[in-house]
C-alpha cells in the first residue's frame, strides 16, 4: 500500500515555523513583514485564492496589503501601482493574481516586480538565479513539491525522475531543483513519443499536465514516489463535481508514495508563497 503523503499536515508546520520566524523578526529587528495583493477584476477562483492567502497571512502575522482594481484597469495605471509597491519599505512581496483581463500583458506585469519582491519566483532575474543555482526566490508550488519529497526521500543522487510537463510555473523549475540534487531529470510533455514507457523508468514521477487521470497505474513502477501536481474539476454522472490530479491514484497501490489530490501540493504551495514573503523581509534593506 502506498504511502499517501500529507501536504496539509506538512503545510501547517511550516506555516507554525514560518509565524516563529516572524516574531524573531519582529522582535529582534523591529520589521514585520509585508505582503502586497493585488487583484484584478473579480474572478471567482482568483477571489477563493486570495482569501485563502490573506487568511494565512494574518495567521502567521504577515501583514497584508490588498489592492483590488476593477477589470477594466488600464495597463499603465496597474503598473504604476506595482512601481509604488517596489518602492514602499513596508511592502517586501508583491503577488499579482493571475489570471488577468486580455488587455493586460501578464508578462510585462510581472516582469516590472522588483526581483527582491518576487514572491512568486516568476522574474526572469530569480529564474535565472534557479537555473545557475545561485540563490533568488523560487516559485511556490515547486519549493512544495521538493519539501513533500525529503519527507520521503534521503539522497536524489542519481535517481530517475520524469517530469510531467514543461511549464514555467512547475515543470522547468522543479526540474531544476532536482538537478540541483543531482537526480537525473527527464522532462516530458504532450509531444513526447512513448510517454508510459518514458515514465515506467522513473524512481519519482512528478505530473503537472493538467490532464485528468492521464498517469495509470500501469505507467508506474514499483517503488516509485508520484507527485501529483493536477487539479482539475470534473463532474461526475450524477451531476456533482469533484476535483482530480493528474494521477488515477487509486490503481497506485504499487507506488512507495503519492500525494493526494487534494491536500497534497496544494497546501505547500501557499505555505511556501509565505515562507518566501519572510525570507524577502529578512533579506531587504532596512527602512
Amino acid at each position: 500500500m502506498a504511502e499517501i503523503i500529507d501536504g496539509k499536515a506538512m503545510a501547517q508546520r511550516l506555516l507554525e515555523e514560518t509565524a516563529t520566524a516572524v516574531e524573531k523578526m519582529r522582535v529582534e529587528h523591529g520589521r514585520t513583514p509585508g505582503l502586497a495583493v493585488v487583484l484584478v477584476g473579480s474572478d471567482p477562483a482568483s477571489e477563493v485564492y486570495v482569501g485563502r492567502k490573506i487568511a494565512q497571512c494574518r495567521k502567521a502575522g504577515i501583514r497584508s496589503i490588498e489592492h483590488r482594481l476593477p477589470a477594466t484597469v488600464s495597463q499603465a495605471e496597474l503598473l504604476a501601482l506595482i512601481d509604488e509597491l517596489n518602492a514602499d519599505s513596508e511592502v517586501h512581496g508583491i503577488l499579482i493574481q493571475l489570471p488577468l483581463p486580455d488587455h493586460v500583458d501578464a508578462g510585462l506585469v510581472l516582469d516590472r516586480i522588483s526581483p527582491a519582491k518576487d514572491v512568486d519566483g516568476f522574474h526572469p532575474v530569480n529564474v535565472g538565479r534557479l537555473s545557475t543555482g545561485t540563490g533568488g526566490l523560487v516559485p511556490c508550488t515547486p519549493l512544495g513539491i521538493m519539501v513533500l519529497l525529503d519527507s520521503v526521500i534521503d539522497d536524489y543522487r542519481g535517481l530517475n525522475v520524469v517530469v510531467i510537463g514543461k511549464s514555467n510555473i512547475v515543470g522547468k523549475p522543479v526540474s531544476m531543483l532536482l538537478l540541483e540534487r543531482e537526480a537525473t531529470v527527464t522532462v516530458t510533455h504532450i509531444e513526447t513519443r512513448d510517454l508510459p514507457d518514458v515514465a515506467r523508468k522513473a524512481d519519482i514521477i512528478v505530473a503537472a499536465a493538467g490532464a485528468p487521470h492521464l498517469v495509470r497505474g500501469y505507467w508506474v513502477k514499483p517503488g516509485a514516489v508520484v507527485i501529483d501536481v493536477g487539479i482539475t474539476r470534473v463532474r461526475d454522472h450524477d451531476g456533482k463535481t469533484r476535483i482530480v490530479g493528474d494521477c488515477a491514484t487509486h490503481e497506485l497501490d504499487h507506488a512507495r508514495a503519492v500525494t493526494p489530490v487534494p491536500g497534497g501540493v496544494g497546501p505547500m504551495t501557499i505555505a511556501c508563497l509565505l515562507s518566501n514573503t519572510v525570507k524577502a523581509a529578512g533579506t531587504a534593506d532596512p527602512a
